[in-house]
């Protein structure tokens, strides 16, 4: 029997009734801290509204719960704790459940459908947070609330599919991480020079350093030219290019994409905040080379960046970054090296992230399934 099937009859003519969540937790509140009570080397998770949470060494509470990003950029975002841990003053502690549910089915249901609740409660216009009315008013699906033991055996049914398919996600997730930290970890040794082994140069006295134009027409549908601009994939699609391949290339400005290196193998479209950086003399600088050394300082190119508005690279302080210059019959030794190392991995980094989007896929299409409960009056119709 397919598993379609199998589900259809799990949740055939199930009654529903949606519960606030006070209803469901006997604690809903916030943690007290402000967001830099950070502590290095801390032995106590510490919740703010980002995604992972940091150290501390003092903590709020020792219980299992839901923790919640209240606001930011991350607002909705969702993390499962047991034990020990603290909390910013704007991220939400939801535990001490109920009996009548199980805390990886509510998870699972926060996770579908909180952020957009989020977005249609919160005042046009603004930037979306939560209140604690909105949390403690959320409404949630309890199946077959009056026979709480087939209720609980149907929420136990729908929490170990999604846990199926969200472990196996995670594991290749793990791969995928896995595998670039190995390729960097060996690109990295291969690009560590002894002090006087090789001559080091400032940028701007080896390479051209240059921004684009935005092209008269971006494409969203495949077009002959990639348009490389700001971020860390292409922005679109142009029928023109304004540079060469070979060429590597870096955000100027922008959120997220400072830092980022990449190589453009073949001619695209350069815009305007981003730079192209290409060797004055293909004699004593090879391209590909200076993209390898310039992908494993990116650190160097993050702390280039000014803040204030929009973060930005300014092309003088590129320009004097200072980069090894080995012999050319070492750089060559170099790509050849790393060229072979990267084919290997990114057949491999390809084919996973590829495996990772179908299972997430998979996911969201048995969670749409399994948490789009009927309503009460579509269950009595």
């Amino acid at each position: 029997m397919s598993q379609l099937n199998y589900m259809e009859r799990l949740l055939d003519g199930v009654n529903v009734e949606r519960l606030p969540m006070k209803s469901l937790c006997r604690t809903i509140t916030t943690g007290k801290l402000n967001a830099n009570a950070m502590e290095e080397g801390g032995i106590y998770p510490f919740y703010t509204c980002n995604e992972n949470p940091y150290k501390i060494n003092s903590y709020a509470f020792d219980l299992e719960a839901i923790i919640i990003s209240g606001n930011g950029s991350q607002v909705g975002h969702l993390n499962y704790y047991k034990g020990r841990f603290n909390a910013y003053q704007r991220t939400y502690v939801v535990g001490d459940f109920e009996e009548k549910v199980i805390v990886m089915y509510l998870f699972h249901y926060l996770n579908y459908t909180l952020k957009s609740y989020i977005t249609q409660n919160s005042r046009k216009g603004s930037v979306p947070y939560i209140t604690m009315p909105m949390l403690e008013n959320f409404q949630i699906p309890i199946p077959c609330p009056d026979n709480p033991e087939k209720s609980l055996a149907i929420q136990a049914e729908i929490v170990r599919i999604l846990d199926a398919f969200t472990a196996m996600t995670a594991e290749l997730t793990a791969e995928l991480s896995m595998r670039k930290k190995q390729y960097n970890y060996y690109r990295d040794q291969l690009l560590s020079f002894e002090d006087g082994e090789v001559e080091w140069k400032a940028l701007g006295k080896i390479a051209e350093i240059n921004t684009g134009q935005k092209p008269s027409e971006i494409l969203d549908t495949e077009a002959e030219f990639d348009y490389i601009n700001a971020g860390t994939t292409r922005s679109g699609y142009c029928a023109l290019s304004n540079c060469e391949g070979d060429t590597v290339t870096t955000p100027s400005r922008g959120q997220g994409g400072i830092g980022f290196v990449g190589y453009q193998n073949k001619p695209f479209w350069l815009g305007p905040l981003c730079y192209k950086i290409r060797s004055i003399d293909n004699k004593a600088l090879i391209n590909k080379y200076l993209f390898y050394i310039l992908q494993s300082k990116n650190q160097l190119l993050l702390g280039l960046k000014k803040e204030g508005g929009v973060p930005a690279v300014n092309k003088s302080d590129l320009a004097k970054l200072e980069v090894p210059v080995p012999s050319v019959t070492e750089q060559e030794r170099i790509v050849e090296i790393l060229d072979n190392f990267d084919t290997l991995t990114t057949s491999i980094q390809e084919g996973l992230p590829r495996e990772i989007e179908l299972r997430q896929k998979q996911y969201e299409y048995y969670r749409d399934m399994l948490l789009s409960f009927p309503k009460l009056e579509e269950v009595a119709a």
